[in-house]
């Protein structure tokens, strides 16, 4: 781009012309026919285009618009990735004619349900982060979905996923929920997040073989327990909660973070029980009675103790 002070000006009343509200139609005009990408982020859009005219569009990303209604999609059967994250949607629907979509994002919106999706049968992808959905419904038919994210929701209870067999990440952070159940079919789930919701004991994971990454900080869990079948393990993050003593993790010899800060951990025995771990590189244990009651040393003691670690906390080791 030129740096004249003609273009410099041009670029300002630009500026200033999209300030005032209004939406910025001359993105829209100017998709061509033969686009497959169109991205109208932050367009200032009350409505979803009519796009008709692009046979072959793949891509449509819609995010941080004023969208109340998904509509305008009939004619575009060639899509297959569509973001409307960060709009005013309360309503999931005008989705029958894209049955090619992978990937769908309604994420930041004032969705209450998760409906008339049952048809996308092709989804890889859901995200519905930042809505107000309080129930997992309608997704039994989403066979080939790998990542579901339903953080920042109101749900109360893991339900309606069991045929979901070939999900591999699962992200329930922020919720209402009370107890982890019904995840026995998802044997090839590799990650689980379900931080910040209201469990209180580690269960229902015993038919998880291929669970890598488990995320359970800021519950209400006292015990470290039930982890017997999840020997690939590798991150293990479990700080922010009401556990007393490191134990029932011995056997979990690939992992290599382990999260246990801001809990209630006095006992320095727990710490030769991480010993074996020769794939340990970083451990949380701060905010613990064994830091507070012991500054000066804790750190000392978890070195000699830990040698193979490579980050304690927040800072490095060597």
């Amino acid at each position: 781009m030129s740096d004249s002070p003609v273009d410099s000006g041009n670029e300002i009343e630009e500026e200033e012309k999209l300030s005032d509200g209004e939406p910025d139609e001359k993105r829209v005009a100017h998709i061509k026919e033969d686009d497959t990408d169109v991205d109208l982020t932050h367009a200032r859009l009350d409505e979803v285009p009519s796009l008709s005219h692009v046979k072959n569009l793949e891509t449509l990303c819609l995010r941080q618009n004023r969208i109340k209604k998904i509509e305008n999609l009939g004619n575009l059967s060639s899509l297959v990735d569509v973001s409307f994250y960060d709009n005013l949607l309360t309503t999931i629907e005008g989705l029958d004619d894209v049955v090619n979509l992978t990937f769908l994002d309604v994420s930041y919106n004032k969705t209450k349900r998760i409906q008339n999706i049952e048809h996308l049968t092709n989804l890889k992808k859901l995200f519905l982060i930042k809505n107000r959905i309080s129930r997992m419904e309608n997704l039994s038919t989403l066979i080939n979905i790998t990542m579901l994210e339903l953080g920042s929701n109101r749900i109360r209870r893991i339900e309606g996923i069991e045929t979901l067999v070939n999900l591999e990440e699962l992200f329930l952070g922020q919720n209402k929920i009370t107890k982890l159940e019904n995840l026995d079919s998802l044997q090839s789930l590799k990650l689980l997040s379900i931080q910040s919701n209201r469990i209180i004991k580690i269960e229902g994971l015993e038919n998880l073989h291929n669970l890598e990454d488990l995320y359970l900080s800021h519950n209400g869990i006292k015990k470290i327990e039930n982890l017997e079948n999840n020997k690939k393990l590798s991150t293990f993050d479990v700080g922010a909660n009401l556990v007393e003593e490191i134990e029932n993790i011995e056997h979990l010899e690939e992992l290599s973070e382990f999260w246990c800060n801001d809990n209630k951990v006095s006992n320095w025995n727990g710490i030769e029980k991480l010993r074996p771990l020769k794939k340990l590189e970083t451990v949380y244990l701060e905010r613990n009675p064994l830091e507070l009651q012991d500054r000066s040393g804790y750190r000392r003691k978890i070195l000699l103790a830990l040698p193979q670690i490579t980050q304690l906390d927040a800072t490095m080791t060597r």
